[in-house]
């Protein structure tokens, strides 16, 4: 079996993409049920020089700490 030099999404996201969508993967609300809802400001990127591996790691945890409480049920 050979497999593809790279990664092409196009055919597994148009497989996937209807189903996220109608399970509502991509929906947010707010719970005023809740007494916490999870809140991270996400600030626009700020480059006041050369990028490095600090900028990317930045965003990585932000988007994760998004996610892993999305996944926990938080709202």
């Amino acid at each position: 079996m050979e497999l593809a030099k790279s990664f092409d999404p196009k055919d597994i996201e148009a497989r996937w993409y209807p189903a996220w969508e109608n399970a509502g993967y991509f929906k947010a609300g707010l719970d005023t049920s809740k007494q916490d809802n999870f809140c991270i400001l996400l600030p626009p990127p700020n480059v006041t020089g050369t990028l490095h591996m600090g900028h990317g790691f930045n965003q990585t945890l932000m988007d994760a700490l998004t996610r892993y409480h999305r996944m926990k049920g938080d709202n």
